[in-house]
């Protein structure tokens, strides 16, 4: 079974590496992924006055990329599925033998072989010691590799069983956003202690060591010292925290094939909600009032928009700390604003193939888009203009005011605009709704990456104008002329609004049978 596991994986992963979106994510993932391995491994090796100095780096660097193991799932909003639990679940396999199968898949791909180069820096360092720490380093280097890989899908597998109950919903999401947030400060604390590590000998090497990052450096530097018993304790530690995980990971596999996810909540429309009495009874009202609603009750779309909220409500705080001042706190909301719509830039491929109901109802297709994009603008508007209105006064900010208000109308216009138009025109395809919120197959991944970047690149240059107009307010101290910026952002933000969604509306009534293969899932 494992054999045949690994042979699916490895045929799928040769179609990614020829096929269109699928090919550039590899090829283009990959390259980025060995520059920064073939770095760690350098670094690890080189960037060292001692062998303790070169252990501490050693631990500080497993524990990044243990991190970003853990939090990129989270903060991207995907996780690889290539082979999906419920594709198995009629076979003859217990919940165990397919999470050993599984966990070998796993194991098959790029990010395993990025990982292990990575990781081989502690090889390089412990080479000139010996023969004896060379093989703790190398056994050390495996065993690091399996815990990661077993570690995040753990997490992931956690995150989405909680998720497919409905008290788990809200849980599962905040632990999920405070999961993306802890990427932040701990990464901002790595690079500020970083140029420090070398001749640390205090507390913060050992607390490196401590972690279950830092077992396989550890056993390196035993077995420098000869003391090779104590070398081969924590790798015994790593490798019974692996067996601990894959045990873990069986259990959420079983109740994942045997749960079933809890009903989204009532569905039935009593005309009395809170919905009904402030939306219009029009179709572009109900295309509001279903977006919002899909909203609330997909874990999937949750588990894509809500962390991110939070992720870029709270970011400028850790950047201001990082630069010792309070100046980017202010533009909170143009963070969440920036942030949330990147991560909606996949409308139609979260509907799949109810988007032939669309397609075949005459005249549809405009209050289709505008909906969408109504209501995208009704979750994220209200989060962005709290942060923005608040968070300059209570920080004695006040004068960043026309600043925070001036471009926050453009990037919720750009925005708005944004996530329809590559909705239509950058669409692809989501595995089908499981219960994994995070599950990402069919995922373009580095081309999904690019696109969001050109949608923040689009807001950040529809905001020149505005920013001109409050640099020469701010350089002649004329603060009417700073003023004067807020409703330039407004028609700035209006009129990127109606053009993204004119344009979105012209493509699915020209392009609609294209846009509906696209999002079916293969």
């Amino acid at each position: 079974m494992v054999g045949v596991l690994i042979r699916m994986r490895l045929t799928i992963t040769r179609r990614h590496m020829r096929e269109g979106r699928a090919a550039l994510n590899f090829w283009l993932g990959s390259v980025i992924g060995l520059i920064a391995a073939a770095v760690t491994a350098l670094l690890i090796a080189t960037a060292h006055n001692s062998l303790h100095g070169g252990v501490t780096i050693a631990a500080a660097l497993f524990a990044a990329w243990t991190l970003g193991w853990i939090c990129g799932p989270v903060i991207t909003g995907s996780s690889d599925e290539t082979l999906q639990p419920e594709q198995f679940r009629l076979l003859p396999l217990t919940a165990r033998q397919l999470a050993y199968g599984l966990a070998a898949a796993a194991f098959v791909g790029p990010a395993p072989i990025v990982n292990l180069i990575a990781f081989g820096g502690l090889v390089l360092l412990a080479a000139p010691i010996g023969l004896g720490a060379t093989g703790i380093a190398i056994l050390g280097v495996l065993l690091q590799l399996v815990f990661v890989v077993l570690l995040s899908r753990v997490v992931v597998a956690w995150l989405g069983a909680a998720m497919r109950s409905r008290r788990g919903r809200d849980l599962g999401v905040l632990f999920a956003a405070l999961i993306g947030l802890s990427y932040y400060p701990l990464n901002l604390l790595i690079s500020a202690v970083g140029p420090k590590l070398d001749g640390d000998n205090g507390g913060l090497s050992v607390t490196l060591r401590a972690l279950p990052s830092g077992w396989a450096p550890y056993a390196v530097e035993a077995a420098a010292r000869g003391d090779y018993l104590l070398a081969l304790l924590p790798l015994l530690g790593l490798a019974l925290l692996a067996l601990a995980l894959w045990q873990a990971w069986a259990v959420l596999l079983e109740r994942r094939l045997t749960t079933p996810a809890a009903p989204a909540g009532q569905i039935v429309d009593t005309g009395g909600g809170l919905l009904d009495r402030f939306i219009p009874p029009t179709p572009v009202g109900a295309m509001v009032t279903k977006e919002l609603r899909t909203w609330w009750r997909d874990g999937r779309r949750r588990a894509a928009l809500l962390p991110l909220l939070l992720i870029g409500f709270v970011l400028p705080i850790f950047l201001s700390v990082r630069s010792g001042g309070s100046g980017t706190i202010p533009f909170s909301g143009a963070f969440v604003v920036w942030l949330a719509t990147m991560s909606s830039t996949n409308l139609y491929g979260f509907d799949g193939t109810a988007v032939w109901q669309t397609l075949v109802t005459p005249g549809a297709e405009r209050a289709d888009v505008r909906g969408r994009a109504y209501a995208w603008f009704i979750l994220v508007a209200p989060v962005a203009v709290l942060a923005t209105i608040v968070l300059p006064g209570a920080l004695g900010k006040a004068y960043l005011y026309p600043w925070a208000l001036a471009t926050l109308p453009v990037l919720l216009g750009v925005g708005a605009g944004s996530v329809v138009f590559l909705s239509t025109h950058a669409a692809f395809a989501l595995p089908p709704q499981g219960g994994n919120p995070f599950a990402s197959s069919g995922n373009p991944g580095c081309t999904k990456l690019l696109f969001q970047l050109s949608v923040g690149l689009a807001q950040l240059l529809a905001t020149a104008p505005v920013l001109a107009i409050l640099g020469l307010g701010a350089g002649l101290h004329i603060p009417l002329l700073q003023w004067a910026a807020l409703p330039v952002g407004l028609v700035l933000g209006a009129f990127a609004a109606v053009l993204g969604i004119r344009t979105a509306t012209t493509r699915l009534e020209t392009r609609g049978p294209e846009l509906l293969a696209e999002v079916k899932p293969r």
